[in-house]
């Protein structure tokens, strides 16, 4: 038997967690649930429909796993811990300054109603924190970095298209390039948020937008621009479509450690991703978490869990005895 996955949420996120189940034979697309007109909204999957998000809840038992697509700005704090009373669910909640908030709203509400919520997952937050955990509990002494791009972020530009004036938005998180080459070489330079990355932003505006007010609140939201050196740049529709309709991102995970009696030896572990797709990558690793909140929930477990609470074996769809022959 198939998992049965819905989807909430159909944009990019949505798009590419339904590529992401064709290439999954353990999973099946359930359904698509959406705040338009479902009508209107087409998808890729033949024989599957398209429901308003008003009859997700009446759907509870024909789900096995709902996985949220929503932005974390202002969706996914009030979605996940509703949708958690009557689902599985998986979320990518990327507001780290937030996560431990969230947390706490979704295992109330997962708890009371018996059902696994996943949050946080993709690769930053996901990917890249069990990175940071593995390397943290294996050079105990030690610094770690991490960078971000070059690449389009999809919550930050979430959040400049939700501020009033603007039409659409893209932007890209950009590594400083003096930073990285300091912590490859072992430097172990004291770093702050701002000597780290800067972020460029390219906005379309409404026409008689006040431009000025837009960049204003770009670069003072907090937990997305306030510490950073922020571009931003404001071009035409045909310009964002033009030059900006790619998806790319990427980054890396750098811990520099030490080992030996007296600190002797330098070590260097890093982790890195180079991705044509940021949601498409993002949505396969929903898959995988989505697999294990089923797996998890079967097992009666239920609550909030983070991607350090998942056990590896839980993500692949592979045997105990298939991994350990043919992975370990």
């Amino acid at each position: 038997m198939a998992i049965k996955i819905g989807i909430l949420g159909y944009g990019n996120l949505g798009r590419g967690i339904e590529c992401a189940i064709k290439q999954n034979d353990d999973v099946e697309l359930a359904g698509v649930f959406t705040r338009r007109d479902p009508s209107t909204v087409k998808i890729m999957t033949e024989g599957v429909k398209v429901y308003s998000v008003d009859d997700a809840p009446k759907m509870k038992d024909e789900i096995d796993v709902m996985i949220l697509c929503g932005g974390s700005a202002t969706d996914l704090p009030k979605q996940t811990p509703e949708y958690v009373k009557y689902f599985n669910v998986i979320d990518s909640f990327d507001t780290h300054a937030k996560i431990p908030e969230h947390f706490a709203a979704v295992d109330a509400a997962a708890r009371a109603n018996g059902n696994v919520g996943i949050i946080s997952v993709g690769w930053d937050p996901g990917m890249f924190s069990l990175n940071r955990l593995y390397a943290n509990a294996i050079l105990s002494d030690g610094k770690d970095y991490t960078f971000w791009g070059k690449g389009v972020s999809q919550g930050h530009s979430d959040a400049i298209r939700r501020i009033d004036g603007v039409k659409d938005a893209k932007q890209y998180t950009v590594p400083v390039d003096s930073a990285l080459k300091a912590v490859r070489n072992g430097e172990n330079p004291e770093l702050t948020t701002r000597q780290k990355h800067t972020r460029e932003c390219y906005v379309v505006a409404e026409e008689g937008a006040d431009k000025a007010r837009i960049e204003n609140e770009i670069k003072t939201m907090p937990n997305y621009f306030s510490d950073y050196d922020t571009t931003v740049n404001f071009i035409s529709e045909e310009e964002l479509k033009a030059n900006h309709s790619g998806i790319p991102h990427g980054g890396f995970v750098i811990r520099c450690g030490k080992t030996g009696w007296n600190g002797e030896n330098s070590h260097i572990i890093e982790y890195s991703l180079k991705l044509d797709s940021n949601p498409e990558f993002t949505s396969s690793v929903l898959i995988a978490y989505a697999r294990a909140a089923y797996r998890m929930s079967k097992e009666g477990q239920s609550g909030c869990k983070t991607v350090f609470d998942v056990a590896p074996a839980y993500l692949s769809k592979l045997s105990g005895e298939e991994l350990r022959k043919n992975l370990l």
